[in-house]
């Protein structure tokens, strides 16, 4: 049974209001109250003063492939437990195991890790479920995946990853008809479908939306750049209501002028941050293994060895900070692109991505310069500074 707390003094970023002071009940791993003013006396709770520090909904990154030495692909729990500690240290609460392209066989392997971890890890983040980055994609547009395993999408492949029961988000390219029965069958089963590495034109998205696509993953990179004559994907990112839109907020990836462009076409609620983080993120700068391919980690990017960016080392907490300060919005302004949206693209929001009464209590304490001072996945402080 978890432990009963009454957070107070805090400073609670909620669905349309700031409670500064404000407090709140936790049981049971839910926000059973909360209010503004002095906290109520609940003697069964155990006090914590969040000293006036900013209480925000947990971060939910659905687009995370590695850190500290370990990746998705490497098909270890273990390797996905490190992982979760570490994302908590930085104010995750939830995240998606990312795969890339490879092997039929290597992503199997990483998908059945995924399924005999998934769920609360001690100290961690809650491991929510798996996220297909690949390998249904445009070889014209591979960004760091492996061009050798690219393919489209054949239902004896993709079938069964689908009934592993894991699967939240599918990222493929979306132009090509192959892919279309994909499309289809994620989105009757409920799994957010994403255009990644991709070739689309305007009018191939627009087509995909019909289909039940409804995100841009990594929005700028690896797509089709917006043109004043054919839109492509960028464009389709910026003009479409039914999309919403990944954003790796490293300051690399995304020059924050783009990042301010995104935001003032599709405003907070439409834009979902990422980090992308492959095995190098919370490592020394150096080289490493990238499915048999040299990266390197320098001057906080990682690259392949002809310069090809792969990944980031990006944390939550930096690519947040980085957003506001591109965006030139303070965090109760934008801070439903670090976890609602994501929660609502992967259909959790009814559970979590925001603070409110009967919600789980997937929390994180930010001082004033938005250091991570303490993470609560479900009623547990799994990570205090």
């Amino acid at each position: 049974m978890t432990t009963a707390y009454l957070v107070h003094n805090a400073r609670i970023i909620a669905p349309g209001q700031i409670l500064a002071p404000g407090w709140m009940l936790i049981q049971d791993g839910i926000i059973q109250a909360m209010g503004r003013g002095d906290a109520p006396q609940f003697e069964f709770a155990a006090p914590v003063n969040a000293n006036g520090h900013t209480l925000m909904p947990g971060f939910i990154d659905v687009h995370v492939h590695g850190a500290v030495g370990h990746d998705t692909m490497d098909a270890s729990p273990d390797g996905l437990r490190a992982m979760a500690r570490f994302y908590a240290s930085h104010g995750v609460t939830g995240f998606l195991a990312t795969t890339w392209t490879e092997t039929r066989e290597k992503i199997t392997r990483a998908l059945e890790a995924i399924a005999a971890t998934v769920g609360r890890i001690d100290g961690g983040a809650m491991l929510i479920g798996a996220h297909l980055e690949g390998p249904f994609i445009n070889p014209k547009r591979p960004g760091a995946q492996n061009p050798a395993h690219v393919r489209r999408a054949d239902p004896a492949e993709a079938m069964p990853y689908l009934e592993m029961g894991i699967v939240r988000q599918m990222s493929l390219a979306s132009e090509f008809p192959e892919n279309h029965w994909l499309i289809r069958e994620c989105a009757r089963r409920g799994i957010n479908v994403s255009a990644a590495h991709t070739d689309a034109t305007y009018a191939d998205m627009q087509y995909a939306i019909s289909m039940g696509l409804t995100q841009t993953t990594h929005t700028f990179n690896a797509m089709t750049p917006l043109g004043h004559r054919e839109l492509g994907v960028v464009g389709a990112a910026l003009m479409l209501p039914e999309l919403r839109c990944e954003l790796i907020a490293d300051n690399i990836h995304v020059h924050p002028g783009a990042m301010g462009l995104l935001y003032r076409a599709r405003g907070a609620e439409n834009i979902v941050l990422i980090t992308d983080a492959v095995r190098a993120a919370g490592m020394p700068e150096g080289e490493f293994d990238m499915d048999g391919r040299t990266a390197s980690l320098r001057d906080g990017a990682v690259r392949l060895s002809d310069g090809t960016l792969a990944g980031s080392a990006l944390t939550f907490d930096v690519g947040l900070r980085n957003f506001a300060a591109a965006v030139g919005q303070p965090f109760e302004s934008i801070w439903m692109a670090a976890s609602l949206n994501a929660a609502r693209a992967i259909g959790i929001a009814h559970r979590t991505g925001s603070i409110e009464v009967g919600k789980d209590a997937d929390l994180v304490l930010l001082d004033d310069s938005a250091t991570v001072q303490w993470t609560m996945v479900r009623g547990e402080i799994v990570y205090q500074r």
